[in-house]
């Protein structure tokens, strides 16, 4: 078991190679880890390797393990996991063993980058590229960190426990039975290594002239075009200090809240600043609101002449891959566009988007139950798609009523009418889809996507949601020079034409609790289906257990008018200590030292 005999041939391995070989490395494969001093390729692919496996999903998976979403596929482990069939051993958001390896890529990597020669032409170019990549492999090691810690984190005998902190490599030498750190150990950890990273890495990414480029390596004889090398351009898309800024934030905001506050890690004024401190990198609140930012993922005019090089737009923090494809469309376009409908909304997170006045439908004068989808926030038609809409290259409108003809083409987008492709909710998921996407077998066309890892939108609702907890909705917190109330208000307003007026958010503005419910309503809008609602509820200790719901639509024979019922699709069944996922129940049988969180005893 020498990991220190890894190879690691580019960013491809960790793909093609099963996990236990990077334990037990093909013999084929074998390179001893001194060979990375001379060879700079051999020594960035330790690094590429933790990038390789970072857990971001452009696609929608774990919200059908929520309220907000139900998968059609019978086989979905998020599906089975919602209801009912979460153990130590079936565990979907499992991030133990690849977190650990590619943590133990950034040990290898930091415990010999001062051994390698990343350029015999240039002193000052061999110590930029040094500094740019132990930037990264500090950076990452936290970013690991935090997944694996947010995924097994959880209360042993009354203590909120963290996981075991590896800041070195290990080898057959090494003492793999270790006991948990605390919870709030392991979260000064993750921001200690990305203190560390701030050491190395520039604020953005860019291309400079020569009175750009940065005093320490002016002093080393770095030119322009040196610097431009290393820290220009072409490095846009690897992680930055201002990246590192919203990496604190997300970590602040997680550690502050209601499930982790009994460690003391982390208080509500310290999450809003961190937030504070990313936002006001990038020029304050309005300098932070795309206006085009809530649909994102269809501006198809960037998307298209989106070149590698460019810098990202407002509302992108750190992207993501970017390619032409039409994965997306397959999985989840309805069964009439060729698509297999998996991800089905819920008339639950249809219900939490409030009328074109602003007010939530259960108090709004301008909710018709008898046409729901109508005068309603213009979030809910981009993001779902509902009875009536369209989508895909036919442009017919999808019906989803239970008592559609069967000869009518567009029955198998009703009601479960389609045996595992139609909507079991009565509805389809739009967001993250191009609805310029082709799926005919015989003219299937590509579209490019967009990927978001993190969006300002997220940081914004982290400031709003951390200032209102720490002193109310209209306050200043954190040196942000503006409130919860102010980023609500911009947020709202900008899916509405100029002039729009807010009256429900001017009737909250003082109160502590009702902002404190909009702000989740609104995270849970402007985030859906890009994998947080999951994480938001169990942080929160919010109900785990609410019902997924759809809609039966049937039509009236007499009238022809539309009915809409409201059906139990799917329960939701978390016991109260599931706001804590499970250590692997593998990992708790080879090691003594290692304590399971509570009220997981069992497989």
């Amino acid at each position: 078991m020498k990991l220190k005999n890894i190879i690691l041939f580019g960013t491809a391995v960790m793909a093609l190679t099963a996990c236990d070989d990077l334990i037990n490395p093909a013999l084929e494969n074998n390179q001893e880890i001194t060979e990375m001093y001379n060879d700079p390729q051999f020594a960035r692919g330790l690094i590429d390797n933790a990038f390789l496996v970072l857990p971001y999903d452009g696609s929608s998976v774990s919200d059908v393990a929520t309220d907000d979403a139900v998968s059609n596929n019978t086989d979905n482990n998020y599906k089975k996991m919602a209801t009912g069939n979460w153990t130590s051993e079936m565990n979907p958001v499992n991030q133990w063993e690849t977190r650990y390896h590619a943590i133990q890529y950034c040990n290898l990597f930091l415990e010999n980058i001062e051994q390698v020669r990343w350029d015999y032409t240039s002193e000052a170019l061999n110590q930029m590229h040094m500094d740019l990549y132990k930037g990264q492999a500090y950076a990452l090691r936290g970013l690991h960190m935090f997944y694996l810690l947010r995924a097994h984190c959880g209360m042993v005998d009354g203590q909120l426990m963290g996981v075991p902190i590896h800041l070195q490599s290990e080898d057959q030498y090494s003492d793999f039975n270790l006991p948990r750190n605390t919870f709030k150990e392991c979260v000064d950890q993750i921001l200690a290594d990305f203190d560390e990273a701030l050491k190395y890495v520039p604020a953005q990414y860019g291309d400079v002239d020569a009175s750009g480029v940065p005093a320490k390596y002016a002093s080393l004889g770095a030119t322009d075009a040196e610097y431009n090398r290393a820290f220009g351009n072409m490095q846009r898309g690897k992680i930055d200090a201002n990246i590192i800024a919203a990496f604190k934030a997300q970590v602040a905001i997680f550690a502050a809240s209601p499930a982790y506050q009994s460690a003391g890690a982390m208080t509500y004024e310290q999450a809003a600043k961190y937030a504070a401190d990313y936002l006001k990198i990038r020029g304050g609140l309005s300098a932070n609101v795309d206006p085009t930012g809530w649909k994102w993922f269809a501006n198809k005019s960037y998307i298209n002449n989106y070149k590698f090089t460019d810098p990202d737009p407002v509302e992108i923090v750190w992207r993501g891959t970017v390619g032409d494809s039409h994965d997306m469309e397959s999985d989840n376009y309805p069964p009439s566009q060729d698509g297999k409908g998996r991800i089905n909304p819920t008339q639950n997170l249809v219900d939490a988007f409030p009328t074109a006045s602003g007010y939530p439908i259960a108090s709004a004068a301008d909710y018709d139950p008898a046409n729901p989808y109508e005068n309603r926030d213009p979030r809910l038609k981009m993001y779902i798609l509902v009875n009536g809409e369209t989508i895909g290259a036919s442009g017919k409108a999808i019906n989803t009523a239970s008592d559609t003809d069967p000869q009518d083409p567009a029955y198998i987008d009703g009601l479960n009418h389609e045996n595992g492709l139609s909507t079991t909710t009565g509805f389809y998921m739009r967001k993250l889809l191009r609805d310029d996407v082709n799926l005919t077998p015989s003219s299937t066309t590509d579209q490019r996507h967009f990927g978001a890892r993190i969006r300002t939108t997220e940081i914004l609702l982290d400031y709003a949601e951390a200032a209102n907890e720490a002193q109310g909705p209209t306050a200043n917190v954190g040196g942000a020079g503006f409130s919860a109330y102010d980023v609500i208000k911009a947020l709202r307003a900008r899916v509405h034409e100029d002039g729009w007026a807010d009256p429900y958010l001017e009737s909250i503005k003082n109160d502590q609790a009702k902002m404190r419910e909009l702000i989740r309503n609104e995270r849970r809008l402007e985030l859906c289906f890009e994998n947080h609602r999951f994480w938001d509820l169990r942080r929160w200790q919010a109900n785990l257990t609410e019902t997924a719901k759809g809609v039966n639509i049937t039509t009236n024979s007499a009238t022809g008018a539309l009915n809409f019922k409201v059906i139990d699709v799917e329960p939701r069944q978390y016991q109260d200590y599931m706001i804590y996922g499970p250590i692997p129940y593998s990992e708790v049988l080879k090691w003594s030292n290692l304590q399971q969180n509570d009220g997981w005893t069992t497989k």
